[in-house]
């Protein structure tokens, strides 16, 4: 069967284009502009906007997660740590259909009692939200949820060495991890001064693994030392952007522009960071309608733990890098439902951290391309982020224009993940 999407203003990936038809046929973009055949299925799109299905390109997530994301027409998470690497992706996400696709870099190379365990509950337990998780599900699902997930209660493998770098990176490439993430995180901006931080030489050493099995590398990182820290062995992005703005700045921009890194700068975590909630947009009836009372709390709860924090400087930090020519892609880091880490829920921050880049400075296109183009040419996702012939058929219509407006991404028309309207 053919659909035919037509009357649309059509956003690319890359800019607006002047065919007003797209289409899809077997998960497929078959066509964009061209005829329509007689047999086709018209969806007419009048006073809308096609764009590319958009990606998250810094989660943690959970099966309810991808599927929230998929509401808000987030139909590409990418994972920075957690359990759905390509084994995991087999054993938890077999037969669903209502979520987003993911990618995933398994467990992160931390030292022991390094970030994130300043964020979990001691003594091995397993936190209250997987436990809710693991009530909903089958015997056979919530086994294979715990496998994926073993590392999260107190089974962490420690990284001491380089020795243990090169095995724990090839663990992870067994188990199926799409990238490598490294924790270059010593806590003072999550109120958790003096963690632990491995040292350059396994830091490298880690990276120049995931290299040698052609895998990029990522980085956490909070603080421009830390970012510094993180270009310097090699990575290929940042998963954040540095919080403080340091005299030094100018230089820091100039070498990640140099080195060829992304930054996935996740402002709405380090407006959380700051302590400013998302509280209004968590009253938006765009936004109220699709989530759980759990995640409309914590939307309207944040980090708090840098309040001195300024997003002025965020702001700055991130249109000077944009200016340089760093690419810069769309991410959240959102995670769980729980008030402390407040601000962010699945799907929707992704909306929020476009409205953000706007703030900062970004044209709408351009923040759509980070949402888009961006994220998937730097992951290696070349059959999505572009409505082109030939790509997967992630679509999302949306009423008004985001090109002009870029709150409008959030009214949201219709979803179509591999051609199946959601």
């Amino acid at each position: 069967m053919i659909t035919a999407i037509t009357n649309a203003r059509i956003f690319d990936g890359e800019k607006v284009i002047r065919a007003t038809t797209v289409l899809i046929e077997g998960g497929q973009i078959l066509s964009v502009g061209g005829d329509i055949p007689e047999h086709a299925v018209i969806i007419d799109a009048e006073g809308g906007t096609l764009l590319p299905g958009l990606i998250d390109a810094h989660v943690h997530t959970s099966v309810e997660g991808l599927r929230d994301a998929l509401k808000f027409g987030v139909t590409t998470e990418l994972e920075m740590m957690g359990g759905f690497t390509k084994s995991g992706r087999e054993t938890q996400l077999k037969g669903l259909d209502d979520i987003a696709d993911v990618r995933s870099a398994g467990m992160a190379v931390t030292p022991p009692g390094g970030h994130p365990d300043e964020l979990m509950p001691g003594d091995g337990e397993i936190p209250d939200f997987v436990l809710k998780e693991l009530e909903k599900m089958s015997e056979e699902d919530r086994n294979a949820m715990l496998a994926a997930h073993s590392h999260d209660h107190g089974e962490a493998p420690t990284v001491t060495s380089r020795d243990e770098a090169l095995a724990f990176v090839g663990e992870q490439v067994s188990a199926g991890a799409d990238y490598i993430k490294i924790m270059i995180e010593e806590g003072t901006v999550l109120a958790a001064p003096g963690l632990p931080v491995l040292s350059q030489d396994i830091l490298r050493t880690a990276v120049e693994e995931a290299h040698r099995h052609h895998k990029i590398a990522i980085a956490h990182v909070l603080t421009a030392e830390s970012a510094r820290q993180a270009i310097e062995v090699g990575v290929e992005g940042l998963a954040h952007l540095f919080i403080d703005r340091p005299e030094t700045t100018p230089d820091l921009v100039k070498w990640i522009a140099e080195a060829g890194a992304f930054v996935t700068p996740c402002l709405v975590l380090n407006s959380s960071i700051i302590g400013h909630p998302a509280s209004e947009l968590a009253k938006d009836p765009r936004v109220s309608s699709k989530l759980s009372p759990e995640w409309i709390d914590t939307l309207n709860a944040s980090f708090n733990t840098y309040p001195q924090g300024s997003m002025d400087d965020n702001y700055r930090n991130v249109m000077d890098l944009h200016r340089a020519g760093v690419d810069i892609l769309v991410g959240t880091d959102v995670s769980v439902p729980v008030p402390s880490l407040g601000g962010l829920a699945h799907g929707v921050s992704v909306h929020h951290e476009m409205q953000l880049l706007v703030e900062a400075g970004f044209t709408p296109i351009e923040a759509l391309q980070s949402a888009t183009s961006k994220t998937a040419r730097r992951f290696g996702l070349n059959d999505r982020g572009h409505i082109v012939a030939g790509a997967r058929a992630d679509l999302v219509l949306v009423d008004g224009d985001p090109t002009v407006t870029i709150s409008d991404t959030l009214s949201i028309r219709e979803v179509w993940q591999r051609g199946i309207r959601k």
